[in-house]
């Protein structure tokens, strides 16, 4: 039964994908309706805190769509075709801002200790649950927020940011550090004014 209905959904969309092709607007609005909320919730958890940039990169998906779905095989679901452009939308996305941003190469001189990378992905799996983390990470400069995102959320390798931003990789590691020390210096701070 469940393959029945795997193989009926393979089916359903290639005839939706065959008539959004042959220029039918009941189809292409259909298309829209079946996958908007999942490529939306989907980018939106990847932008946080940036909600005002969520509607934007949907629509770019759904443009990048449009424009390759001759190309769409049916070699997956048509909502997994459509996330997988999300996914690359979401990295263009932190590619970009981080070539803007300027990093400078000399240690900006914190003092402060550095965090480990096991605080902060607990931190980070916790912003699911509540709204603490969702605060810190709207109130960091946004070159932290996004390496943040980049590094935790997307599990992107120093290596990875720094060949995407045309950084070193030395460079990239110091962002980080001053992004995971200003998120745990105002995490606490948040926590700490929460608790009185």
């Amino acid at each position: 039964m469940e393959e029945r209905s795997v193989a009926e959904q393979e089916r359903s969309d290639r005839e939706l994908v065959a008539e959004i092709l042959s220029k039918d607007r009941k189809a292409t609005a259909e298309f829209v309706a079946r996958y908007a909320d999942h490529v939306y919730a989907y980018v939106r958890r990847r932008l946080i805190p940036r909600a005002d940039l969520v509607e934007d990169l949907v629509q770019e998906v759904f443009l990048a769509a449009w424009e390759s779905l001759d190309k769409f095989r049916g070699d997956s679901s048509l909502r997994s075709w459509l996330l997988g452009i999300a996914r690359h939308k979401v990295e263009d996305h932190y590619r970009k801002r981080l070539r803007e941003v300027q990093i400078a190469d000399e240690e900006d001189g914190l003092g402060s200790e550095p965090v480990s990378a096991h605080d902060l992905e607990e931190a980070l799996a916790e912003r699911q649950a509540g709204e603490l983390t969702r605060e810190v990470l709207s109130s960091l400069p946004e070159t932290y927020t996004v390496v943040l995102l980049w590094r935790y959320w997307e599990n992107r390798s120093l290596r990875d940011i720094a060949v995407q931003t045309g950084r070193t990789e030395k460079a990239i590691e110091r962002l980080l550090s001053r992004a995971r020390q200003q998120f745990k210096k105002r995490w606490y701070e948040q926590q700490s004014s929460k608790g009185s």
